[in-house]
């Protein structure tokens, strides 16, 4: 009880902003709608799951801080229910319309938003010709003259297809990876790195624009951090040891995201009731422990947790236009949205 306490104390210089939000049941999903709105959807398997469309506190829509607002909590805009469990959703940009996947993966389901009334309705299914029991196919959307899906199960089995019609307007067998700058020669088989065996690995990909350096980041499940080029996937350009104090206990639910705001800042989670934010320029290259530049800890103390006991943050992801405002989500259905202070920079 007294680390709590003294994190309350602390938090009063951590935090520019902190706002704290329960849900009916826990989300792995925290997918953006413009720079207001954020969808989350339950991955319960013995119930129907919530989506749900929030609206984010007022204060954190204000471009300077203007004291008190009537209104400082999450507002339901619209919700829906489903009757299996939600890991993946996307919305379709300047469209009302979501994407989800999970359990049972043999189909995509497509939602869509009300836009006389609250509600969020499945308005179609798009079947998956690769079918496995246990996997469900990860999802990605695009916005064209006529926006698509690109979804698989495994890399082998990607496929595009139009939302509309419903047609595979691509579909892939094989793939390699090639350098532009050599003569053709796909490597279809990336090596193992060195102590890999048995880890699993997330990643992200920094956008374009974001200044010179690697573009990619991996994160182990035992907490070691590379970042590595496009042009030579098999060497990190640099490494480091995360400070977890054990292997993630479920590797699904790793999390490694660039910063759009920032440069050269990356932010982790999957391993504890904790987020931790790194800036990368201060890394050696070498791989030794590093120490992150700012830990939230607000899954664990703000509900009277016991740090043994805490629950595991599920996912996060950054605001799209506040630099250091980020949304975390964990398993006991807590869902924070805070904007952390820099200590370094300000000291």
């Amino acid at each position: 009880m007294e680390l709590a306490e003294d994190w309350l104390v602390e938090s009063l210089r951590l935090y520019q902003d902190f706002h704290a939000f329960d849900l009916s049941g826990a989300t792995r999903v925290l997918e953006w709608i413009g720079e207001k709105g954020v969808f989350v959807a339950g991955f319960g398997s013995s119930k129907k799951n919530e989506i749900l469309h929030l609206i984010l506190p007022l204060r954190l829509s204000v471009k300077e801080n203007q004291g008190l607002f009537p209104e400082r909590d999450f507002k339901v805009c619209h919700g829906g229910f489903s009757d299996r469990s939600v890991f993946d959703l996307k919305h379709v940009p300047d469209t009302r319309l979501l994407v989800t996947s999970g359990l049972p993966g043999h189909y995509l389901q497509v939602w869509q938003t009300g836009e006389d009334n609250d509600v969020i309705e499945a308005v179609r299914t798009i079947d998956v010709q690769d079918r496995e029991e246990s996997l469900w196919p990860r999802v990605s959307v695009f916005s064209s003259a006529a926006p698509g899906i690109l979804h698989g199960t495994r890399l082998s089995g990607l496929r595009t297809v139009d939302i509309e019609s419903q047609k595979i307007t691509y579909s892939s067998g094989r793939l390699g990876l090639v350098d532009t700058r050599q003569k053709w020669a796909p490597l279809e088989t990336l090596r193992p790195s060195p102590g890999s065996s048995g880890e699993r690995w997330c990643a992200d990909v920094r956008n374009q624009g974001q200044g010179p350096g690697p573009c990619i980041a991996s994160l182990g499940s035992d907490g070691q951090l590379r970042l590595l080029d496009f042009r030579n996937l098999c060497h990190p350009v640099s490494s480091a040891q995360c400070p977890v104090s054990k292997p993630s206990p479920d590797p699904e639910l790793l999390r490694v995201t660039w910063a759009p705001g920032l440069d050269n800042c990356l932010a982790i989670s999957g391993f504890d009731g904790t987020v931790q934010i790194y800036d990368v320029t201060s890394w050696d290259g070498k791989e030794s422990q590093v120490e992150p530049l700012f830990t939230h800890k607000g899954h664990i103390f703000l509900e009277g947790n016991e740090v043994d006991a805490a629950p595991l943050v599920t996912t996060h992801t950054w605001h799209p236009c506040k630099p250091r405002t980020l949304l975390s989500a964990a398993s006991d259905a807590s869902l924070h949205v805070w904007d952390w202070v820099d200590l370094q920079a300000s000291s």
